[in-house]
């Protein structure tokens, strides 16, 4: 009995060999590769960041002479929604960091701005035109596709935070590459405007979809203007209908009769998705010379996509859009005789 009494507490005295092994490796690897590298100490004397301490420099004043918005290329400023997602007191630029007053669409400025003072200092900065050479140099560093001083400029247009990411490359790099996919495509001497207009560089190639914007041979970081930074994408607020239910010089009947003789006639043109549409408008204004209606497949191009053609091909063949459905878009040249 005492000998089995002995065996068993010397039984539970060893522990078991896995553990044995596994305590062996554990510290075989924390001696070899610590856990946690050491915390470094900060100076005594260093003082924070400007970043680190709230409410620094806020709200920010930005003289950028223009009212912000999301999008500057695909929105129209003399168009008034007709209502909101969501309520314009909640502005993108977040809580107290702007101190201009977000209406729901834009920041608006306000104090008045002297236009000819502004282009005067553009002209400054952007100094003498450069010459053949020099153009010609800044192409072949930038225009290639490998170029790591590029911007994809897609469906949302020139939006307000690609400003801050064009100066960002000015830092280092003389021009930046902006490639331009989707429905901006469509009107790309638009997209230029914004482009020049807002960031206050020159655009000195365009090949098809591809830009070249030059920063100016005088310009200089460390002056750069105040770019506040929308922290999230605003809703975009409800505008009037775009299809209205009679076309404007028709009746409900002739109406109904263009819809279906252009649902079963074959598509003028055929659009893909992020492609690039430079040519659609004056194939359009093409097809309208012998046809009175015409259709566009927008397959997988998605139905929101197809609303922002068919505004942009209103306004710049210009025509009616009729009907969409099942991403096909149905135009109408217009009655000619109103």
């Amino acid at each position: 009995m005492l000998k089995l009494i002995s065996r068993r507490r010397h039984h539970h005295k060893q522990p078991p060999i896995t553990f044995i092994i596994s305590r062996q490796l554990t510290k075989s690897h924390f001696e070899d590769d610590p856990p946690f590298s050491p915390i470094p100490k900060k100076p005594q004397n260093q003082q924070p960041h400007k970043q680190d301490s709230p409410n620094n420099n806020y709200p920010l004043k930005s003289n950028l002479p223009f009212d912000f918005r999301y999008s500057y290329s695909e929105t129209n400023p003399s168009v008034d929604p007709i209502g909101y997602r969501e309520t314009p007191k909640f502005s993108p630029f977040g809580p107290g960091r702007l101190d201009r007053k977000w209406t729901g669409t834009a920041a608006p400025l306000q104090e008045v701005v002297d236009v000819m003072k502004v282009e005067e200092e553009r002209r400054k900065i952007v100094g003498e035109p450069l010459d053949e050479e020099e153009v010609l140099e800044l192409v072949e560093r930038y225009r290639h596709s490998d170029c790591s001083r590029q911007i994809n400029l897609g469906k949302g247009g020139v939006t307000h935070n690609m400003i801050d990411d064009i100066h960002n490359h000015w830092k280092k790099a003389e021009a930046v590459r902006i490639k331009c996919l989707g429905v901006p495509t469509l009107d790309m001497d638009n997209v230029c405007f914004h482009l020049e207009d807002k960031s206050g560089g020159k655009i000195i190639y365009r090949q098809i979809n591809i830009l070249l914007l030059y920063r100016g041979r005088h310009y200089n970081p460390k002056y750069r203007p105040v770019i506040p930074l929308m922290l999230w994408k605003p809703y975009p607020p409800i505008f009037p209908k775009l299809i209205k239910n009679v076309a404007d010089g028709l009746t409900f009947e002739e109406t109904k009769e263009m819809r279906n003789r252009g649902l079963n006639s074959p598509p003028a043109m055929k659009l893909t998705r992020n492609g690039v549409y430079v040519n659609a408008v004056e194939k359009v204004r093409e097809a309208f010379e012998t046809k009175e209606v015409i259709k566009i497949d927008c397959t997988h191009v998605g139905m929101s996509d197809c609303k922002r053609i068919a505004v942009k091909l209103r306004d710049l063949v210009p025509c009616v859009p009729i009907l969409y459905k099942d991403e096909q878009i149905i135009i109408w040249r217009g009655n000619k005789n109103l």
